[in-house]
């Protein structure tokens, strides 16, 4: 799924809109509703099996899985990739790319933190269950504390498994899509990506499309596929 601010005009939506705080609540709600019909959309094909349905979410993604595996549960497996329990550790994390920002209206945007705090992924991820959750962190994250992952690690219901990396947001770690190719492997039947993956590395093009990029992943007759 497009974010809303990469989405193609007329649907494009920019955030965040600091003096609009209501106005980026549904820009986020309307997300979480996007990815639910693009399951209605994918669960409609002859071809998919729903009984081998994944989401991969990964920062925002991985906010906005929080509430849907909350509110849906068409998934057999939900993957949440850098994520944070709320918009304020986010947004108050002393990290140089928000604190001057923060420093200049900072009534502004603890209005904007309260205004978005019913969208906080921590509100949502207790009321998971049963969906199994697989979470991978950044052990040198930059944008929230690892206090702050902690405890969303703490607030999710079980059953759950936790991952963590030596690299930034990013998790572009190749061990962090090797972990999670093989979750949804055991999860949903997916075929094993090291042999794809080795090709790659080798300069070789792989023979389909790689799986585990990240995304919603659905089984199909003898194959799988990642969107």
């Amino acid at each position: 799924m497009d974010y809303p601010w990469t989405r193609p005009a007329p649907w494009s939506r920019s955030v965040p809109n600091m003096d609009k705080p209501e106005l980026d609540m549904e820009i986020y709600s309307q997300a979480v509703v996007d990815l639910r019909r693009g399951l209605d959309l994918l669960l409609a094909r002859p071809d998919v099996d729903p009984k081998r349905v994944a989401y991969v979410g990964h920062s925002y993604g991985a906010q906005w899985g929080a509430i849907l595996s909350a509110v849906d549960r068409r998934m057999k497996t939900t993957v949440l990739v850098g994520g944070t329990p709320t918009l304020a550790d986010v947004l108050l994390h002393d990290s140089p790319d928000v604190e001057q920002f923060v420093k200049t209206r900072k009534a502004q945007v603890e209005k904007y933190i309260e205004a978005n705090k019913p969208l906080d992924a921590v509100n949502f991820i207790p009321r998971a269950a049963p969906i199994p959750l697989l979470f991978q962190f950044a052990r040198f994250e930059q944008y929230f504390s690892r206090d702050a992952m902690d405890r969303y690690i703490q607030a999710a219901s079980e059953p759950k498994w936790i991952k963590w990396y030596d690299t930034g947001h990013d998790l572009n770690d190749v061990q962090t899509l090797l972990d999670r190719a093989e979750w949804l492997e055991k999860q949903i039947g997916i075929k094993p990506l090291g042999p794809v993956l080795e090709k790659q590395l080798q300069g070789k093009p792989p023979s389909r499309r790689c799986a585990g990029l990240g995304g919603v992943y659905f089984a199909t007759q003898g194959r799988a596929q990642a969107r």
